[in-house]
């Protein structure tokens, strides 16, 4: 009855199934990390992206071009603006990232990028793939790092989310047949999740973790979620130092609003979704995804973004200049670390403390009734250039 159908489902799922053996066989090439010290100039991209990322973008540069002055007028770091990564260009190419845009990544060491739109089945617009998944499958940025912290609450989370892996992966690449039926597909390669855990207990060796914990769904999504959990138990006899425990997702999420127990979590490792997933609700506690950064990385490039979304509706009510800039220069934080500016990092994650967290003198509201994001801007740029940084920061701890 359904023998078109089948079909049609099955040359579709073997296209599929051809590219993703061809990725997989890609992964097991080894490739050396970049070693930026050995750059004679360290080139930075920030790609505003579309809706209030252009304006977060903007704040997000003027800090770095303040803590960066020495080293951008020396030639050491050198900042490029990317333009193109809108939602309206990439539906004038119909590519989820116009290829001179990504050409232009490409010549990047490191990026920071804004939010940008994915259309849903809610848009007037078309099925253009996530800019995102996209940019991680391009440049190959498999790990997904996003830390939280609140020290009052004993709270000091980093999370290790697989990125071109999972339900993400081919997210636009699902199938509607006849008798509405749909069908989406999930991705899970050995070498694909062996790095990403890896990447997970490396971490917590080097920064003196002692315990990493993996998140699955691996009692009922039993083919990929059970391949990533019997790969992370394999890995976890390398590190005998460390304490691997595991979590289905479900409990995992009750869990960190668990007084009790939520501080004796340190790393997590976990799928493309759920780590979707987790490190939003994650982030609600130290202030809401909009005060969260967040770290894509791969062995050639690396990619930091503010971990929300692009807020059209602010953009089309005329708010977007009060657009809160702290999850973009918390990635910010993060991309310095990154090339080796660990003292600069630290004094601007100190800063972002100081100034939403705890003094607060310019409070943004997403309104007019609050603060601009240049106001905040310039409020964090007057912090942290005061010597006694770190005095006012210990105060509140």
């Amino acid at each position: 009855m359904y023998s078109k159908e089948i079909k049609t489902a099955q040359k579709h799922l073997g296209k599929l199934l051809q590219a993703q053996f061809e990725r997989a066989e890609r992964l097991k090439q080894k490739e050396e990390p970049l070693d930026y010290g050995s750059l004679d100039t360290i080139e930075i991209g920030i790609a505003g992206g579309d809706g209030i990322g252009p304006f977060l973008a903007a704040k997000a540069r003027e800090v770095l071009e303040y803590l960066l002055a020495e080293e951008i007028k020396a030639g050491k770091v050198n900042l490029k603006n990317i333009e193109g990564l809108t939602i309206e260009n990439r539906i004038k190419t119909g590519r989820a990232i116009p290829p001179i845009v990504l050409d232009e990544l490409k010549q990047c060491h490191v990026i920071l990028k804004g939010p940008t739109t994915t259309p849903d089945s809610g848009y007037d617009l078309p099925n253009i793939e996530s800019a995102n998944v996209a940019m991680r499958r391009a440049l190959d940025l498999f790990a997904n790092v996003r830390p939280v912290k609140i020290p009052q609450e004993k709270i000091d989370w980093v999370f290790f989310r697989e990125n071109t892996e999972g339900a993400y992966v081919l997210g636009s690449q699902g199938i509607e047949l006849q008798g509405g039926l749909a069908l989406d597909f999930t991705v899970t390669t050995r070498p694909g999740t062996e790095r990403i855990i890896r990447a997970a207990f490396q971490y917590a060796r080097e920064n003196k973790r002692t315990r990493v914990t993996a998140v699955t769904k691996a009692n009922v999504i039993k083919t990929t979620d059970g391949q990533f959990l019997e790969i992370a138990r394999e890995v976890a006899q390398e590190y005998p130092e460390i304490e691997f425990d595991d979590w289905y997702i479900d409990i995992m999420t009750a869990k960190l609003i668990d007084t009790s127990r939520r501080a004796d979590f340190q790393v997590f490792v976990l799928p493309n979704l759920y780590g979707d997933i987790l490190t939003d609700e994650a982030a609600q506690f130290q202030g809401g995804v909009g005060t969260a950064g967040s770290a894509n990385l791969g062995t050639r490039y690396a990619m930091f973004e503010a971990i929300h979304g692009s807020a059209p509706r602010m953009v089309k009510e005329g708010r977007a200049e009060y657009a809160d800039p702290s999850s973009m220069l918390r990635a910010g934080a993060m991309l310095l670390e990154h090339i080796g500016y660990q003292e600069k990092a630290r004094r601007l994650d100190l800063a972002l403390d100081v100034c939403g967290l705890y003094e607060r003198k310019v409070a943004l509201t997403g309104r007019p009734d609050g603060a601009t994001g240049q106001e905040f801007a310039a409020y964090l740029r007057e912090t942290l250039a005061n010597p006694r940084l770190e005095e006012v920061w210990a105060k509140y701890q």
